[in-house]
């Protein structure tokens, strides 16, 4: 039988839960971002294409973008021919809302992010076992060692 030690490490970094809230409410940001603009895209394309308004799922696509679209829609004519549609006002629509979500993500990003901090490292051996011809007791020794780790503010 080899000697060998149980050893336990810990590592605490001050302001890490916060960084990492902060990362989950960003990417939150852009996750709802993306499918608003999925959504409209769809909504682009299905009216490119003249897709039927009558169609459950047009309808209900329609009746979902119609409150994102709004705002911007007597900004421009939509030139229209045979049943389809081209929507600039759709297109300025995600132009802004992806501004806006930037520009929210950007402001979360800036008010609650705090950068890397010294982090602490802390091994403490549990037990220390030899093999039974040599020894029969268990010791517990407890090393603690600091060491301060900076890193570029971006990173987690």
């Amino acid at each position: 039988m080899r000697d060998y030690k149980e050893v336990r490490t810990t590592h605490h970094e001050q302001g890490r839960e916060q960084r990492v809230t902060t990362f989950k409410a960003t990417q939150m940001i852009w996750l709802l971002l993306g499918i608003l603009e999925a959504v409209i895209a769809l909504r682009v394309v299905f009216k490119l294409i003249g897709v039927n308004a009558e169609n459950p799922f047009a309808a209900f696509l329609y009746n979902v973008t119609n409150f994102f679209v709004a705002p911007f829609a007597s900004l421009t004519a939509a030139p229209a021919a045979g049943g389809m549609v081209f929507e600039f006002s759709s297109i300025i629509a995600m132009i802004v809302y992806a501004l806006i979500g930037w520009g929210l993500e950007r402001l979360v990003n800036v008010l609650f992010y705090r950068p890397r901090g010294p982090v602490i490292v802390r091994q403490t051996t549990v037990a220390d076992h030899t093999p039974q011809q040599v020894s029969s007791s268990v010791s517990q020794t407890t090393t603690t060692t600091d060491h301060t780790n900076n890193q570029t503010p971006g990173s987690l």
